[in-house]
C-alpha cells in the first residue's frame, strides 16, 4: 500500500463513519478539485452510489465552466444535488465590489445557514485541506458548529489515535472533513493516478490557468504553462507560491479568513 492508498482509505473510513453516525448527512461540493475529489472518494466509499445529497453552493457569480462542470458530473455520476442560494441577497444586490466580508457571508454562509435549516442536515463533509490556509490548519476532523452558526476555533476538541468526537454541546451541525490530511500535490497526484476529470479552468490557456477556484470576481489565474495534470504536479515541486494567492479573501490577511470561518465560511 503506498502514500496515496494510505490518504484514500482513512478518508474513505471518515467518510463512511460519519455516514453511521448521523442521520442527516450531506458533503458540500464548491466544484472544485478538492471537494471533486471529495465526492469521488464518496462513490468508492459506497460502491459508485453516494447514498447521500450533495450541496452546491451557488453565488449567483462563478465561472460559466463551473456550471458546465457540475451539470456533467451530476449526470454521470447520479448525484442528488442540491443547490443553495440567497435569493434575497442576490436581488438586493450584494457584491464584492460593495463588502467583501459580507457578500462571502450572505452569499456564501448564509445561503448554507438556509439550505440546513430547510433540509435539516446534521453534518456536512467538507474538502478542506490543513495545509491550504494557517486559518484551516486549527480544524479538526469532526468539527462542531454552535446554535449561532459558528466555529470556535479558540477550544478545539482533542484528536488523538484516530479517536474522534463527533458530538458537541449546543451544536447545530459537525463539519466533517475527510481530507484534512492531504497536502495540494497529493490531491493532484491522486487525480493523476484515478484519472479523474476536473474542471478545465485548472489548466493552462495563453500562459494563465486558475490554482484555486471561487467567484469570477474574486479569483484571478497564475502565470503558468500547466497544461496537463502530469504538468500540475511537476509545477507544485518548484513553485514557492500559496496556493490561494489568487482569491480575494486571502489578500487581505489571516485575520479576515479566521473572522469568515468562525462565521461559518467553508
Amino acid at each position: 500500500m503506498d502514500h496515496l492508498d494510505e490518504l484514500e482509505n482513512r478518508s474513505v473510513y471518515i467518510i463512511r463513519e460519519s455516514y453511521h453516525q448521523f442521520k442527516n448527512l450531506a458533503a458540500l461540493w464548491s466544484v472544485g478539485k478538492d471537494s471533486t475529489t471529495l465526492v469521488w472518494l464518496c462513490r468508492k466509499a459506497f460502491f459508485g452510489r453516494i447514498p447521500f445529497p450533495v450541496i452546491h453552493i451557488d453565488t449567483g457569480r462563478k465561472f460559466r465552466q463551473m456550471y458546465e462542470f457540475r451539470d456533467k458530473c451530476v449526470r454521470n455520476w447520479g448525484l442528488k444535488l442540491v443547490v443553495a442560494r440567497n435569493e434575497k441577497a442576490l436581488a438586493a444586490g450584494v457584491n464584492p465590489k460593495v463588502n467583501k466580508l459580507d457578500c462571502c457571508t450572505q452569499l456564501k454562509t448564509q445561503a448554507l445557514k438556509d439550505c440546513i435549516a430547510r433540509h435539516g442536515f446534521d453534518a456536512l463533509l467538507l474538502g478542506i485541506r490543513r495545509d491550504e490556509h494557517g486559518i484551516r490548519a486549527k480544524e479538526r476532523y469532526f468539527s462542531p458548529r454552535n446554535q449561532q452558526f459558528q466555529w470556535n476555533y479558540e477550544d478545539q476538541p482533542a484528536e488523538l489515535w484516530d479517536q474522534y468526537t463527533s458530538r458537541a454541546d449546543e451544536e447545530t451541525h459537525i463539519r466533517v472533513h475527510p481530507l484534512l490530511h492531504w497536502r495540494e500535490i497529493d490531491i493532484w497526484r491522486y487525480i493523476q493516478r484515478e484519472g479523474l476529470e476536473v474542471n478545465p479552468l485548472y489548466f493552462s490557456h495563453n500562459g494563465k490557468r486558475y490554482r484555486s477556484l471561487g467567484c469570477e470576481t474574486c479569483c484571478e489565474p497564475i502565470v503558468s504553462n500547466a497544461a496537463t495534470v502530469d504538468d500540475i504536479v511537476a509545477e507544485l515541486l518548484t513553485t514557492r507560491d500559496a496556493e490561494r494567492a489568487g482569491r480575494a479573501q486571502d489578500k487581505e490577511d489571516a485575520y479576515t479568513m479566521q473572522k469568515l470561518r468562525s462565521l461559518g465560511y467553508m
